[in-house]
């Protein structure tokens, strides 16, 4: 069983061989073949479904907000994979915020603009 404390990184691994040695029965390489479009597709629908579990009640409810929020994160993986993003850019760009408002780094947003 792979070690869950890096289980992200290892999806991430595993999305980036898909690309870089495309199966040819694999859904993840179905996924590159359609681009943006059809992985930006897949996003906005496991992101409705991931909504629309949180507003489920009780133990049946947060399992299935666990399980879409599983999909949800493989299809965005996906797509940075795609536009060649590695999860080390997101986690640096995640770090550069730590320790700042979220207000405040929304305002400094709007400065640069």
């Amino acid at each position: 069983m792979p070690n869950e404390s890096h289980i992200l990184a290892q999806l991430m691994a595993v999305i980036e061989d898909r690309k870089a040695n495309p199966p040819e029965k694999s859904y993840t390489t179905k996924l590159f073949a359609g681009g943006v479009d059809k992985i930006g597709g897949k996003i906005m629908e496991e992101a409705a479904e991931t909504v629309e579990a949180a507003g489920e009640p009780g133990d049946e409810g947060r399992a299935h907000l666990i399980y879409e929020s599983g999909d949800l994160i493989y299809h965005l993986f996906v797509l940075l994979c795609h536009q060649e993003i590695t999860l080390a850019e997101v986690e640096q760009e995640l770090a550069r915020r730590f320790g700042v408002s979220g207000i405040d780094e929304k305002a400094s947003r709007k400065a640069d603009e």
